[in-house]
């Protein structure tokens, strides 16, 4: 697999039938490349987000995700400005320079009530990143966003391929505007962010190289790619995980198509994995997230089963892989 590995670093794209036997590769030079390609432009530098899952009300019922609005048991809640404010402070204090609001698409945060929070927080936190999680929005929402300060936004486009979107999200939903908002994002300068669960049902590897594609054509500076991890009150209760393995090996080939990528270790993945975080950034990765949320609702926000809480010794153990955290916004390098 190593004429695949340089290949792809030399030529940062290959076919379909190369990116299928690349993404079951076994040799850790592909790792291993990812990992070069990644100093070379950030040096061990690994960036902290502080996540603020701000609401767990969702309009949607997209078949994978324990918010969805079907979930009847499911406690709901939703953060002040003050709230959110308070968790802004304490990431501050530990060196957080972004922040994540994340949450499900609700509509009590109208674009005045989030613009009022975004502008809250850059007019307290000017040396600190904003970066959005809130599903959809139309060009004129995302477009107040911007101008309010929002600097970075994440919309998972989950799959490149029609039908396997139309597997995994109810009717109302489509590929197609989902790929509308990113490219509409993208047209605003956010830095944007798009990505794909790994492992989710009826997923293949031709799917998977399909979203390697689109990524090509998208160009986003943010890809986040973890495993699917089944939720017990949704229709894929009794699927299985993804596959750690598979994981890393797009992290690693993701690395090697855009070596200026900020791609995280994600959330989930060190939720398979006691390493995870560790194994993520050997595969590539250089931004972990933090969840700074209220103690209080963590437990509330479940988009999956058994998703871990906030981790301790995070920069002992990126010190034991030759990383370290900074004190940075962490903004995308182009080169």
């Amino acid at each position: 697999m190593r004429n695949l590995t340089d290949k792809l670093a030399r030529e940062r794209i290959l076919t379909r039938d190369e990116f299928k036997k690349l993404l079951i590769s076994d040799d850790d030079y592909l790792h291993e490349k990812a990992r070069n390609e990644r100093e070379k432009i950030y040096g061990n530098k690994i960036y902290l987000r502080g996540l603020i899952e701000f609401t767990n009300y969702c309009k949607n019922n997209c078949l994978y995700c324990g918010l969805r609005h079907a979930n009847t048991q499911a406690k709901r809640y939703r953060l002040t400005k003050g709230q959110i404010l308070e968790c802004c402070a304490a990431g501050y204090d530990a060196g957080i320079r972004t922040f994540v609001l994340q949450g499900g698409e609700d509509a009590f945060y109208t674009d005045e009530v989030l613009t009022d929070v975004i502008r809250a927080i850059k007019n307290n936190y000017s040396d600190c990143a904003i970066t959005l999680s809130v599903g959809e929005r139309g060009y004129d929402s995302l477009k107040l966003l911007r101008a309010a300060g929002a600097d970075r936004y994440l919309l998972r486009h989950e799959t490149a391929d029609t039908r396997h979107y139309a597997a995994l999200h109810p009717p109302e939903m489509s590929l197609a505007a989902r790929q509308k908002c990113l490219r509409d994002l993208k047209e605003l300068g956010f830095q944007t962010g798009c990505g794909f669960m790994v492992g989710s049902p009826g997923q293949t590897l031709a799917n998977i190289a399909d979203d390697l594609f689109f990524i090509k054509e998208l160009d986003p500076e943010m890809v986040g790619a973890g495993p699917f991890i089944p939720h017990s009150n949704t229709p894929f209760a009794e699927e299985k995980a993804g596959d750690l393995k598979l994981v890393l090996n797009i992290l690693a080939i993701l690395r090697l198509m855009k070596p200026s990528l900020l791609l995280p270790a994600t959330t989930a993945l060190a939720t398979i994995s006691n390493r995870g975080y560790e194994q993520g950034v050997n595969a590539g990765a250089n931004v972990i997230m933090q969840n700074i949320s209220p103690v209080s609702v963590r437990e509330k926000y479940r988009i999956y089963n058994n998703k871990i809480g906030a981790c301790e010794n995070l920069t002992q153990r990126m010190q034991n892989v030759g990383c370290e955290f900074v004190v940075s916004r962490g903004d995308y390098t182009s080169v």
